[in-house]
């Protein structure tokens, strides 16, 4: 084993998605050569289901991914308030009344607190806690959810509102404050409590942010978030139009639209391109010149238009723009493509680390900063970057990937509010391990270590990260700006 590479070094080195990894798989999905989680298999089989709780092992649990025609939960959603020690009002507030109303007209039964007798699996829970004025307001988070989590179906989710502390309205106390931060230490633990592939989020809300709850619970609640658990989606004043005819659109929320895709020949890019296709957009698929028989035969495959583009190229920018003005203009940009130049820094050359930089996050700079500027980007206008959990955590051996990724995450934040001026926002992706072929070269034991260290116990797959690029894509989202949302089945590492 290469000096200071350790199982969990590399691990981790399995699991960073783009040009590098997605160049190893073989179709859309990206997972057709994936190695076998034998594992999960095993933790599933008969044999197994009896010996693996005794012996107090990882209990990966199958994910309730979506599929068509499924119903946003496996079983009715119970909102709630907070529930008062010694008992007394626990109906939700104004967000947890908008959240119902929202479940309701998902087509999800909605449970208040006087509907629930105790006895219905429960295929999610809303916990409006946004009325939490001080420390001691959070004991009502215990009547709130002790009673009811052995009844959470498999693969259910648990999402908690409360209120963004760093906006909160003018005259707010610290103990508000207080209280509302508290939230985050809580949502993440119980994350890390469910088990059986259930997943609990936490929704800040701030300004009009509320108008966007219908969009992030038809995510959160539903099988599109499966690989997702642990993490912070924040709500906040729409950036353009919500769409009146959302629901309306049904599978389709991108009919309509034109998304670009970059390192999009295999793996995540072509699971990406892939989804938002079948999700109603217009898809071009971008790749370097070495991939272009790939990239046609994924394009004809996916029903999308093939674009040979070196994303580095000092040309790139201006070509980017022709193509967007062949199709008039883009609605949706995915920055995908993406390298790895792994070594220990002592033993990299300027030349590997700059490459790394170059197309993983100068590229995407310069092509979103064109795009802005010369108004290619429409108005409710998508741009996601894919960032990851070593831009997060930081990895041993991978110094200019790191930095590159967590460029990606400075990225966001600084082009969100300019994309906001013309009615546009800017998010990223930070996947963890994803089963791809290139997790497949990653010796057995590290591989191991890579799908256990999280909540969720195993890999994800290559569609768990387009799941998310979607939703951003979506113009139901519009209240999310300047975010980056971790798809790793809240990995053990990071925040």
């Amino acid at each position: 084993m290469q000096r200071g590479s350790g199982p969990l070094t590399g691990a981790l080195r399995g699991v960073l998605p783009g040009r590098t990894g997605a160049a190893a798989s073989s179709g859309p999905s990206g997972d057709d050569d994936a190695p076998a989680d034998r594992y999960a298999d095993f933790a599933r089989s008969a044999l197994g289901r009896k010996v693996v709780p005794g012996l107090g092992l990882p209990d990966p649990a199958p994910l309730r991914r979506d599929a068509p025609g499924a119903p946003l939960a496996p079983g009715p959603v119970l909102v709630t308030g907070l529930v008062p020690v010694g008992g007394g009002d626990a109906a939700p507030r104004d967000a947890g009344a908008a959240a119902a109303a929202a479940v309701a007209a998902a087509g999800a039964r909605v449970l208040l607190p006087g509907d629930d007798d105790g006895t219905e699996r429960l295929g999610g829970v809303v916990v409006d806690a946004t009325a939490a004025r001080s420390p001691a307001d959070l004991v009502g988070l215990v009547g709130a959810l002790a009673p009811r989590l052995r009844r959470l179906a498999r693969g259910a989710h648990v999402v908690v509102l409360g209120l963004d502390p760093d906006r909160l309205p003018d005259g707010a106390d610290a103990a508000t404050r207080v209280a509302q931060r508290a939230l985050e230490g809580f949502t993440r633990s119980l994350g890390k409590e469910v088990g059986g592939g259930r997943t609990v989020q936490l929704v800040l809300l701030s300004g009009g942010g509320a108008a966007g709850l219908g969009g992030a619970l038809r995510f959160l609640l539903s099988g599109r978030s499966a690989f997702v658990s642990g993490q912070v989606v924040r709500l906040a004043d729409p950036v353009g139009d919500l769409p009146d005819d959302d629901l309306a659109r049904g599978s389709r929320p991108l009919e309509g639209r034109t998304a670009l895709v970059t390192g999009a020949a295999r793996g995540i890019g072509a699971a990406t391109a892939q989804l938002l296709a079948a999700r109603g957009a217009r898809v071009v698929l971008a790749d370097v010149p070495a991939a272009a028989d790939v990239l046609a035969a994924t394009a004809r495959e996916v029903g999308g238009e093939p674009f040979v583009l070196d994303v580095t190229s000092d040309l790139a920018p201006d070509r980017l723009g022709e193509r967007a003005d062949a199709v008039g203009g883009l609605d949706v940009v995915v920055h995908n493509a993406g390298i790895t130049r792994d070594r220990r820094l002592r033993n990299m050359r300027p030349d590997a680390f700059a490459s790394v930089l170059e197309v993983n996050v100068a590229a995407p700079l310069r092509l979103t900063e064109h795009l802005l500027a010369t108004g290619r980007l429409h108005r409710g206008g998508r741009v996601v970057g894919v960032s990851s959990l070593a831009g997060i955590a930081g990895n041993d051996g991978q110094t200019s990937y790191a930095a590159s990724k967590a460029g990606v995450i400075g990225l966001v934040d600084a082009l969100a509010p300019r994309a906001a001026e013309v009615g546009a926002t800017v998010n990223a992706v930070a996947p963890g391990f994803v089963e791809t072929r290139m997790t497949a070269a990653v010796p057995a034991l590290n591989r191991q270590l890579g799908r256990r260290l999280s909540s969720l116990g195993q890999g994800g797959l290559p569609v768990d990260v387009a799941e998310v690029v979607a939703w951003f894509a979506e113009p139901a989202s519009a209240a999310v700006n300047g975010q980056v949302l971790r798809v790793c089945g809240q990995n053990l590492l990071g925040a």
